[in-house]
């Protein structure tokens, strides 16, 4: 019992230090930006979806990190996910 409480005291400490250190990059590097394509999703009224993409693009500040931090999503999370949906 005594080995598994060392063994998960251990592991907070790495991740602690980890989002830690992560955070100190964070706040030293310049944030980056990433072009993002919303999209509205309207709700009709047979309850359907009508998909308009006739907008244009956005750019979306983020953070060059592990994990989100001042506000910012981490920029290889905005760049997996491009398309913004808008629901109406």
């Amino acid at each position: 019992m005594a080995q598994i409480r060392r063994a998960f005291l251990y592991f907070a400490i790495v991740v602690a230090v980890m989002y830690g250190a992560d955070y100190l990059s964070a706040r030293s590097n310049a944030l980056g930006s990433v072009q993002v394509q919303p999209y509205y999703a309207i709700h009709l009224k047979n309850k359907k979806l009508e998909y308009n993409f006739d907008v244009p693009q956005e750019t979306e500040r983020c953070v060059q990190s592990i994990a989100p931090h001042l506000g910012f999503q981490p920029c290889w999370y905005v760049r997996r996910h491009v398309s913004k949906r808008i629901d109406e």
